[in-house]
């Protein structure tokens, strides 16, 4: 998971975050092997900012990839940090309980997503 946590740093780098001054950068693994990176991109209206871990989801499934393995979140914060309530519902739509590996200058953490969203959204019903 090293490789992982390295191209999130790498991707971090790229962060465009001049409100926030937060860069976070964000790796993902696909079961087929390939590694989709993101970084945050935020917006003068805070709303339409965009996560890393989001954009990293997204270029995958643009893609066409759909089955997830794993994904690295680097900050240079003080503590780890987790994906936000949207990243984690996001995540789950694709991964379910996907391997969450979170990583700052410090060290690193390995969780699982159903550890940071126990309930989870779901389609019901359709």
């Amino acid at each position: 998971m090293k490789e992982l946590i390295k191209k999130a740093v790498e991707a971090r780098e790229k962060s465009y975050s001049p409100y926030s001054h937060f860069k976070v950068g964000a790796a993902l693994k696909t079961k087929s092997g390939k590694v989709y990176t993101g970084t945050n991109v935020e917006s003068a209206s805070y709303g339409l900012t965009v996560c890393a871990e989001r954009v990293a989801v997204y270029k995958a499934v643009s893609e066409g990839e759909r089955d997830f393995e794993a994904i690295a979140v680097f900050t240079e914060a003080e503590e780890l940090t987790p994906p936000c309530g949207a990243c984690r519902q996001v995540l789950w739509e694709f991964s379910k309980d996907i391997l969450i590996i979170l990583a700052n200058t410090k060290g690193n953490k390995e969780m699982r997503l159903t550890e940071l969203l126990p309930f989870p959204f779901e389609r019901r019903g359709f």
